[in-house]
């Protein structure tokens, strides 16, 4: 991600399946479960959807501010903690097909399932509409979408009007706008802004009758996995010299944050917008499916061209269990 300038550590603002049925989850080691992650009711009713949904115009969505770099909140430094098991949760797991570390973001070009499960998230954020990515993951309820803990709340407010549209492409929501009936977070991040928790997700109303993950698909997740393995990254960033309009990726080796120490970093330049898009280990480039172990999160200004995202540890295995088995 190419910074703006900004304080010492910063958080990128930034948004992100295999297709049919049978999509099983998997399970390797069992941990117990933190706090219940924070919950934030959205709209929950008929009518509220229609009006959110008729808020999202094509205009409004062009025009949407990509949410910017900010300075890193209370707890940002907090220690580490203990992670449990390893814990996978996939529809499949793919094998890895890793050709190239491109350090800076180009158009996703591959096709493939990841141009369908991964979108930008728009909401409203202290008075103006606001861009994040996300990303359709595979859920018992079939309607959950994971992105960064700053792009559903943000210096202690909840983001209202939350759509996501999945594929977006050149101001088209060829899958449609889907409204969130609920957003959620890690305690963690609801609590202090902690970086090393910053995780989101939401659960969107059906559309037409269907479900999300019925519609796009669904990637897999993979909790208390290792690090410093090739990763891949997906987002719309929309800060120059982006526009939103397209996918973004970058490839390559992850490393370990050395400075929170709980985090995934990437060599990347990715801008405003990307915030909440997915990081894929075991990506496989031929079919565009892969196993979820990060989203885009924050950058430092000594470190220009790289970005961050936060460990997937029971905190956000947790949240996603809480998130999957609501309505």
């Amino acid at each position: 991600m190419r910074h703006s300038p900004r304080a010492t550590a910063g958080i990128l603002l930034v948004t992100g399946a295999l297709l049919g049925t049978g999509v099983q989850a998997t399970t390797a080691g069992a941990a117990a479960a933190p706090s219940s992650a924070a919950v934030h009711a959205g709209a929950d009713t008929s009518a509220a959807q229609q009006r959110t949904a008729a808020f999202w115009t094509p205009e409004r969505m062009r025009t949407a501010t990509p949410l910017d770099l900010v300075t890193a909140g209370p707890g940002a430094l907090n220690s580490p903690q203990h992670r449990g098991a390893h814990t996978a949760v996939a529809p499949t797991r793919p094998s890895a097909h890793v050709t190239s570390f491109p350090q800076s973001g180009g158009p996703w070009t591959g096709g493939g399932a990841v141009v369908k499960t991964s979108g930008r998230v728009f909401f409203t954020f202290q008075g103006r509409t606001a861009s994040c990515s996300g990303d359709a993951i595979t859920s018992r309820n079939a309607s959950t979408v994971i992105t960064a803990g700053h792009c559903v709340k943000y210096q202690g407010s909840w983001h209202t009007n939350w759509t996501f549209v999945p594929g977006y492409h050149d101001g088209q929501a060829p899958y449609g706008t889907w409204t969130a009936t609920k957003t959620l977070s890690t305690p963690q991040w609801s609590a202090s802004e902690d970086m090393n928790y910053d995780v989101g997700l939401a659960v969107v109303a059906p559309l037409g009758g269907k479900k999300l993950t019925d519609v796009v698909g669904a990637q897999g997740l993979e909790f208390n996995g290792a690090y410093n393995k090739p990763m891949y990254s997906f987002g719309f960033p929309a800060a120059a010299p982006y526009d939103g309009t397209k996918l973004i990726h970058c490839s390559g080796d992850s490393s370990q944050d050395f400075l929170l120490t709980k985090d995934h970093g990437l060599g990347c330049d990715m801008t405003g917008g990307s915030s909440g898009g997915p990081w894929f280990t075991s990506f496989d480039e031929s079919t565009g499916t892969g196993l979820q172990a990060s989203v885009n999160s924050f950058g430092y200004t000594f470190l220009p061209g790289t970005m961050f995202g936060p460990y997937f540890g029971d905190e956000a295995k947790a949240a996603y269990e809480q998130a999957e088995s609501a309505s």
